[in-house]
């Protein structure tokens, strides 16, 4: 967003903008109604971010769809005597994921949303507004599903697709749910995944129609004013859809790319005083990657007590489950793990170091690996909760020494560790980040 200084510039460019979208209205209704009398009616979408009902106008171009609709109602009511708007309808709806109720609401709210918009700005009797929640638009899902050319296993989901319709016009909640279920099942979840991550933010929308009747004019005193070449009029029957240009304003892009990452500290490190941090990166169907490390170098030589260690940890993942399926980077997980380790643990009696004394940190660590299960707890809107255990062998060799009263240490043993057993425990708080990369509310 520009800064203050720049606010004459930008209500400048606002009203050539409301301006030049209130001349191309004007323009295309008056070529309407030069023919024949007719039920028309314009439209837009506003577009919402997943699980949300207030408007962004920074989103997807939000503002300038609104801002274009508004100029044209705007338009209309001042050519009264030749357009008579007839009824406002908005439609809310949203996208599949998530439970039918929840949908039907959450629709609800977006049609209201846009409904109060309207309203601010054009002083809108209630009456004159119909709004309508969609629920999960499954037509909508059809149309964007029969135009990917890649989508795995196509005719299984168009059927599916086509049962949750009928659902929707028997309003019938239990068989819509079980058409979700059905939709995320098929071919292992690939299908369910691809639209989550194309089609789905597509469908978090509210659509607003302006029906008006056109009457004949047996002619026009002042020429039409000329339509400026990005201006697009688009009939399909009796409905006309409109596209009106903007003044030269750069807009925002239409949507981000879908990118899913998170941060985490293991929490039971941190109570340990082992500071640690990690990363994880979602690569698409269902895998991930992740890297670990940790450092804490404690000691206190007077006392001859030492609290060290560090290393680092890569990881490698499979999320499974319903709740991944839906998002990225939550719910059930299997994985594969590898990391190398040293320490420096004595308390004034016995201490136990990792490695060779002495070299780097290739001599000193013990390494280890294995596999895990975890599942990654929704908390917050950006923020998990991932428990994981992991099982598998630690390795390497380590030193047993003692502390000199008179200073220094002295060598006891050296011993060959090898262990089978737990190698990995987590408590992870999860920091999401990513365009997409956030829970719904609950």
């Amino acid at each position: 967003m520009k800064g203050k200084d720049n606010a004459t510039g930008w209500h400048s460019a606002s009203a050539t903008r409301r301006g030049l979208a209130r001349l191309t209205a004007i323009a295309i209704l008056i070529l309407s109604a030069i023919s024949t009398g007719s039920a028309q009616s314009l439209s837009t979408k506003v577009w919402f971010k997943q699980s949300h009902s207030e408007i962004d106008t920074a989103f997807r171009c939000n503002g300038a769809h609104l801002e274009r609709m508004v100029a044209a109602i705007d338009s209309m009511r001042q050519a009264d005597s030749v357009i008579q708007i007839t009824a406002i309808r908005v439609v809310g709806a949203a996208s599949p994921e998530g439970s039918y109720r929840f949908n039907k609401e959450l629709s609800r709210r977006r049609a209201e949303s846009i409904f109060r918009y309207l309203s601010g700005r054009l002083e809108l009797d209630e009456s004159m507004v119909e709004r309508t929640g969609l629920g999960r638009d499954w037509a909508g899902l059809q149309i964007l599903v029969g135009k990917d050319g890649d989508m795995p296993d196509s005719a299984r989901v168009a059927a599916v697709i086509s049962t949750a319709i009928e659902a929707v016009d028997d309003d019938d909640a239990t068989a819509n749910d079980a058409a979700l279920q059905r939709l995320r099942h098929i071919d292992g979840g690939k299908p369910y995944r691809r639209a989550y991550r194309r089609d789905f933010p597509d469908l978090r929308y509210s659509q607003i129609f302006v029906d008006y009747f056109s009457r004949p004019a047996p002619q026009v005193i002042a020429p039409a004013p000329e339509l400026p070449d990005t201006a697009h009029l688009t009939a399909v029957g009796e409905v006309v859809t409109v596209d009106y240009p903007i003044a030269d304003i750069s807009l925002p892009a239409a949507s981000c790319s879908p990118f899913y990452m998170d941060l985490r500290t293991n929490m039971l490190y941190d109570a340990l005083a082992l500071p640690n941090i990690g990363a994880e990166f979602y690569l698409g169907r269902g895998w991930s990657v992740g890297v670990n490390g940790m450092y804490g170098w404690w000691s206190n030589s007077n006392r001859h007590r030492y609290w060290r260690a560090y290393g680092g940890e890569i990881n490698a993942r499979r999320w499974l489950g319903q709740r991944a399926a839906e998002k990225p980077l939550s719910g059930h997980h299997l994985g594969l793990y590898a990391g190398v380790v040293t320490y420096d643990f004595e308390f004034g009696h016995t201490g136990y170091m990792g490695g060779k004394p002495g070299g780097t940190l290739l001599d000193r660590c013990n390494y280890y690996g294995g596999i895990e299960y975890g599942y990654s707890l929704a908390v917050g809107r950006r923020l998990n909760i991932d428990f994981s255990i992991g099982i598998g062998y630690l390795g390497g060799k380590y030193v047993k020494y003692t502390p000199c009263p008179e200073g220094g240490y002295l060598w006891q043993s050296t011993h060959r560790l090898g262990w089978f057993g737990p190698t990995k425990a987590e408590i992870s708080l999860v920091w999401l980040i990513g365009c997409g990369n956030q829970n719904e509310k609950k």
